[in-house]
Order: C-alpha cells, then structure tokens, then sequence
C-alpha cells in the first residue's frame, strides 16, 4: 500500500473532479481532467511533502501539506 502523502493527493485529486487514467509508467499514475490539456502524474512513493504541494498546485487546489 503506498505510503506518505499519496493517499491525501489521491482524495483530493478525486475532490476536483480528476480521473484516475490508463498509461502511468513505472510508479507514476496519470490523472487526467475533462477539458484539461495536460494530465498530471502522481508518484505511489510520494514522500515530499514539496512534491505534493506541487501536483495539488497543478492541479489548481489551494490545499497544502
């Protein structure tokens, strides 16, 4: 089970209305967003707190770890 800050980026992701989508590489998960240009991948071994501030800016949330 990933560990860190995977499951909060997970729930929140999901809380603005992204998508879990096919073709994540390696330990990546791709998101993807109707009427988004461009996905956002999410690690399962996300353990930075500054890389989840950044995947939850992406994707346009004001939340912070």
């Amino acid at each position: 089970m990933p560990e860190g800050f995977y499951p909060d980026v997970f729930k929140e992701l999901r809380s603005l209305g992204y998508e879990l989508s096919k073709g994540g590489k390696g330990s990546h998960e791709k998101w993807s967003k109707p009427r988004k240009p461009r996905p956002i991948l999410v690690p399962f071994n996300l353990v930075s707190r500054h890389t989840a501030n950044a995947i939850l800016k992406d994707a346009g949330s004001t939340k912070k770890f």
